[in-house]
């Protein structure tokens, strides 16, 4: 089956539609965070969990669960009921979007495979994308665990797995997608600037789980300098050292501003690149050019949620910016993508030279 016939095409869609739950879940994970609800929920019931409590008996027996935990005890002890519901709703509406996208995902996968409308090539990803899926619920919940301890936070090393898991599986998936509506190759030049530009934007979302893990955005509120300095001082105050790199609140702060700096030069060159080449796809220079537009956006809702001290429409809609930079970064880097060939095509490579050639 070719990866342009309908079939092939409706695959797409269902993959961008998946998609698009994901980065809804990344979102409402990064709102579930910032108002505190996520431990709300104090146990893990893949099946029975997907239902709230449905009378004021159930209710006040799930109100006591919680009432056990540290986070009560220590930081909302004054909390009502109906406070409560309010963090229960947040957090269960969380696991249950993250239920409808393993739903949305397996079943129309099981569906055209048995259709055989997915490309045999594609269908060994898919079912290992769908197994991360799992392993990222399995995350999840060993995430919530270590908020349910003496210390009512989550860890920061968890926090960022969990992230950057979902956000690995966006990408998979949506550069799936992308195979499927653009199976052409042509080998144009520009391919390792925009993968290397999306491999820092990564690294920068994941920068960004330990800022919120270690609630780094509540110190330094000031821009550009941090404090008095370029450079604060204590970057390196932990034993072993590295432990800064991951706990200490004024260099994780600092490594997510230099990574902002990079990309503040990295973008616009690897536009530059881009539009110099006459040889580009048009689909490259569109998705280069709104990834160039949203960079200055993007580090504007930054800066602003900084000074702001991080409050959840401003810290929410730079989580979603993210990961929206991450999608225009992984689709130019797709449209550049380098041609590989088949065994046929090495065994005869004419037609792979004259397309050289005409470059």
């Amino acid at each position: 089956m070719s990866d342009n016939s309908p079939a092939g095409r409706a695959v797409a869609w269902w993959l961008l539609l998946v998609c698009a739950l994901i980065f809804a879940m990344v979102v409402v994970g990064g709102v579930t965070r910032l108002t505190h609800s996520g431990l709300s929920m104090v146990e893990w019931k893949p099946l029975l969990g997907a239902i709230p409590p449905l009378t004021e008996e159930a209710w006040e027996e799930s109100f006591r669960r919680y009432q056990a935990f540290p986070e009560y005890r220590l930081v909302n002890h004054r909390m009502t009921l109906e406070e409560y519901k309010g963090i229960y709703y947040v957090e269960w509406f969380h696991r249950l979007l993250g239920r409808l996208i393993g739903a949305a995902f397996l079943l129309p996968f099981l569906w055209f495979l048995w259709r055989r409308a997915i490309p045999r090539r594609l269908a060994p990803r898919m079912a290992g994308i769908f197994l991360l899926g799992a392993l990222q619920g399995l995350l999840g919940w060993y995430m919530v665990k270590s908020g349910l301890v003496d210390d009512p936070r989550v860890s920061p090393y968890r926090l960022t797995a969990h992230l950057t898991l979902a956000v690995a599986i966006y990408g998979m998936i949506l550069w799936s997608a992308l195979d499927l509506l653009s199976p052409e190759r042509r080998a144009p030049r520009g391919f390792r600037p925009a993968a290397g530009v999306t491999a820092l934007i990564f690294l920068m979302i994941a920068s960004g789980g330990l800022v919120a893990g270690n609630r780094a955005g509540l110190a330094y509120n000031t821009f550009p300098l941090m404090g008095d300095h370029w450079i604060p001082p204590g970057l390196f105050v932990l034993e072993p050292w590295w432990h800064n790199l991951f706990e200490n609140i004024a260099l994780v702060q600092f490594d997510h501003r230099l990574i902002a700096w990079l990309l503040l030069g990295a973008i616009p060159w690897v536009w530059w690149r881009i539009w110099r080449d006459e040889g580009t796809p048009v689909r490259a220079r569109i998705t280069a050019t709104l990834l160039l537009g949203w960079l200055p956006i993007q580090v504007g809702l930054g800066i602003a949620t900084l000074l702001h001290r991080v409050p959840v429409p401003l810290a929410s809609a730079h989580q979603a910016g993210a990961l929206l930079l991450f999608t225009l970064a992984l689709a130019t880097a797709h449209a550049l993508r380098p041609v590989i060939l088949s065994p046929h095509e090495r065994r005869h490579p004419t037609p792979y030279r004259r397309l050289r050639a005409a470059r």
